[in-house]
């Protein structure tokens, strides 16, 4: 049996064990949420520039006259899923004509199917939008887009007004500088500059992880 003094100090090695036990798991707590903010928060890199003025070898649909804006998109990046709701949200705040197009980046040797995911569905649902098919990323690399999310807007005369994201960071829905340079560049002419951080991910992978439920 136990005597009084080594029962305490058996208690006491127990309470310290418990006690380094909590600040390691409060430890490992931060550092998750740490490393999933920056994940969240890190944007794609722009290697580089879009064409200035519409590509004449696009297969892409333009209106001459009209501006034209063009999102790509990969269909299983469940971050996209807050940019297709900002792209709604963007539309519904544009008084003038726009035409929108969605392209679906559909990589060469992907099964039957692969890219009719919800999130496409979901563009497909907006008034307004047509939505694409872009065979091996073709229209993508010719826009110089990297990322799901990446949107390019030219306008009536062709030329480039804007090129980057719509969301402030992966997967958050709300204001961003991308949509809200978008309409005053497109309502004003003008805008502090023309272009925006894209969140999403990288449009030419074929394993990007299918989020629960945002597919």
């Amino acid at each position: 049996m136990l005597d009084v003094p080594q029962a305490a100090d058996r208690a006491a090695r127990g309470n310290r064990l418990a006690a380094a036990a909590l600040v390691f798991w409060a430890v490992a707590v931060v550092t998750g949420f740490g490393m999933l903010w920056r994940y969240k928060a890190t944007a794609a890199t722009q290697a580089d520039e879009p064409p200035l003025s519409w590509p004449s070898a696009s297969a892409l649909a333009r209106t001459p006259g009209r501006p034209t804006l063009v999102l790509f998109v990969h269909p299983h990046c469940g971050c996209s899923q807050a940019t297709v709701t900002e792209l709604a949200r963007l539309l519904g705040r544009v008084r003038g004509p726009l035409d929108v197009r969605v392209a679906v980046v559909r990589p060469v040797g992907v099964e039957a199917g692969w890219d009719d995911t919800a999130l496409v569905g979901r563009a497909e649902a907006i008034p307004g939008v047509t939505v694409v098919r872009d065979a091996d990323g073709i229209e993508a690399a010719r826009f110089a887009g990297h990322a799901s999310g990446f949107t390019v807007v030219y306008g009536a005369d062709g030329r480039r007004l804007f090129a980057g994201g719509l969301t402030s960071s992966r997967g958050h829905e709300g204001e961003s500088f991308g949509s809200r340079r978008i309409v005053s560049l497109l309502e004003t002419g003008l805008a502090d500059r023309g272009d925006a951080p894209t969140f999403g991910c990288a449009l030419a992978s074929t394993a990007v992880a299918r989020e629960e439920g945002t597919e």
